[in-house]
């Protein structure tokens, strides 16, 4: 798919920055409803991450050990959904939300990028809940995308019609050659775009850039970027950035 088709399957809103995990700081823990419910409050895209629970749900957490957003260790995929929400709770307070609960709570009041976290090879059943899930409670496709490390879980979700990017950073660039061209667009690590190739990408792709935490970060890229994922900034510096690409 070209990236003017691309551009035009996107809510225009991706293309001005996206809040990383939430907009989330020292009081809004990242992947909490306090969070998304300040990137809602900023009018900002979301970042999110959901893993698979041993009862089947989608949970959302970046980790898959609940320890670093809880201060209590647990890995997801070796709990239910009923025992996250009696034994964790998030550092601010909130509960571990899951997928379901955030869709609902967001309402698309702003587009959503989501990631799916693959832990020992569940690609499969993850892709398969990802797909149950979006096919059930998303209105308009233009309002998310659907991200991964691992282009396994991205391929069954072709079906959707939703925009897939394949994630690269040093560690997985192997990957990533060899499968950029199985998705719609791609979600690069701003440490690759020291590469002149890289820096071309753009041309072809949609490019988004993560994780960028300053200005100077964020000038860096910008010649080469579609848009990016942030945090720890002021939304408007990056939104008065990307508006003069």
């Amino acid at each position: 798919m070209n990236k003017k088709k691309v551009l035009s399957k996107l809510n225009p809103l991706f293309l001005k920055g996206i809040a990383h995990r939430g907009f989330h700081n020292d009081k809004y823990t990242e992947n909490g409803m306090n969070a998304f419910g300040n990137a809602i409050r900023h009018n900002l895209p979301i970042e999110l991450d959901i893993h698979l629970t041993k009862d089947n749900q989608l949970v959302v957490c970046h980790d898959e050990d609940l320890k670093r957003t809880t201060g209590k260790s647990g890995i997801i995929e070796d709990l239910t959904v009923e025992e996250i929400k009696r034994n964790y709770h998030l550092l601010d307070g909130g509960e571990v939300p899951t997928f379901l609960e955030v869709l609902d709570f967001v309402n698309e009041q702003v587009p959503m990028v989501v990631e799916l976290k693959v832990f020992r090879k569940n690609y499969k059943p993850l892709a398969k809940k990802v797909i149950e899930v979006m096919n059930e409670k998303v209105k308009d496709k233009k309002n998310f995308m659907l991200i991964s490390f691992d282009p396994r879980s991205l391929w069954p979700l072709k079906k959707l019609g939703i925009i897939r990017s394949l994630l690269a950073t040093r560690s997985h660039e192997y990957v990533y050659n060899y499968f950029r061209h199985s998705v719609e667009s791609v979600d690069l690590d701003q440490q690759l775009f020291d590469e002149k190739r890289i820096q071309k990408y753009h041309k072809k792709y949609l490019v988004n850039a993560w994780t960028i935490e300053s200005e100077e970060q964020l000038k860096a890229i910008l010649p080469y970027v579609d848009t990016v994922t942030f945090q720890h900034m002021d939304e408007n510096v990056v939104r008065e950035l990307l508006s003069k690409r």
